[in-house]
């Protein structure tokens, strides 16, 4: 009998399909999705290469609303997800109803909103930004005089205001992985890798972000971990991005920021659990029944992908 990458492989070539991992699934669908003609990258740019791309059918390995950002930006094609119960706690954090009601609360100020988050909220967004692009969007937007309306990410939003100025009005949601680190045990950790460079991904809380020596996206962390000339690296965001991290620099040490504290189970549990929901089984079994399609109303996706193209548009 052939492996069951032999089997997914097949089938995706039988489906004219290609699969777009994120940095944070499991090293074995990573592996595949490169092996395969595919992609691992944050989630717009698995949603543009996904665009870019032949196939008739994008799968998405990683969470629902990558599945939907894919489905924005390809609604002609069939679009994927591993499994429709892995979710994001930003997304759940800011449901569409209570968001209308605090953006209609302030009408005067300019919408912008995370990548992760619902097709619904990114349509009633007027930008869409990535980790990545939200300093020099939101300093754009500043230049122009505008007033913000940020969701959902608190610390990301925090850490965005600090460092533009703007004003910024903070929807409160937060990254169940990324608000676990906690500074006192990072400075304790660094004191015994004194040096070591510290890499923070900006979901995560000031304090923490405080004692970086990066603070950028996945993609941004990962070059960092290549472009230093630091052969040790505490990294603060889910250890999911340790796969990618030992390619681009296989003789490198990489250490996982603490998220021990008060009521911890473990030193450092630092991985979403929604994204350990993906597997190889549930990627065979997608493809072979053609479960769990992403579907979005026509106008809710119009409406978002103007969102989006903003972004792109800005960052062309």
């Amino acid at each position: 009998m052939s492996s069951i990458t032999d089997q997914i492989k097949a089938e995706l070539t039988a489906n004219n399909a290609v699969l777009v991992a994120h940095y944070y699934v499991s090293s074995e669908l990573q592996t595949l999705a490169e092996a395969t003609g595919g992609i691992v990258s944050d989630s717009l740019e698995m949603a543009r290469f996904g665009q870019n791309s032949d196939a008739d059918t994008i799968v998405v390995a990683g969470v629902k609303f990558m599945g939907e950002t894919a489905k924005i930006l390809s609604p002609e094609k069939t679009v994927l997800v591993l499994d429709t119960e892995a979710t994001c706690s930003l997304d759940e954090d800011c449901p569409i109803d209570e968001f209308s009601k605090f953006c209609d609360q302030h009408p005067e100020r300019t919408v912008v909103v995370y990548a992760n988050t619902s097709a619904e909220v990114k349509a009633r967004a007027d930008w869409v930004v990535t980790s990545g692009s939200a300093l020099k969007v939101i300093e754009h937007l500043k230049n122009q005089g505008k007033k913000i309306l940020w969701a959902p990410d608190k610390h990301l939003g925090n850490y965005v205001q600090q460092e533009t100025g703007a004003d910024m009005l903070l929807w409160q949601g937060s990254c169940v992985v990324h608000e676990r680190f906690k500074a006192d045990a990072l400075a304790n950790l660094k004191a015994y890798h004194p040096d070591a460079a510290i890499l923070v991904h900006p979901e995560s809380p000031q304090s923490v972000v405080d004692l970086a020596d990066v603070v950028g996206s996945t993609t941004a962390l990962i070059n960092a971990v290549r472009d230093r000339d630091e052969q040790v690296f505490i990294v603060a965001t889910d250890n999911g991005i340790f796969h990618k991290m030992r390619e681009v620099a296989p003789h490198k040490t990489l250490i996982e920021a603490p998220t021990a504290g008060v009521g911890a189970d473990c030193v450092s549990c630092a991985h979403c659990e929604w994204m350990a929901m993906n597997n190889l089984e549930n990627c065979l079994n997608t493809l072979k029944t053609g479960n769990n399609e992403i579907k979005i109303d026509a106008s809710v996706n119009h409406q978002a992908q103007n969102s989006i193209q903003k972004l792109l548009d800005f960052t062309a």
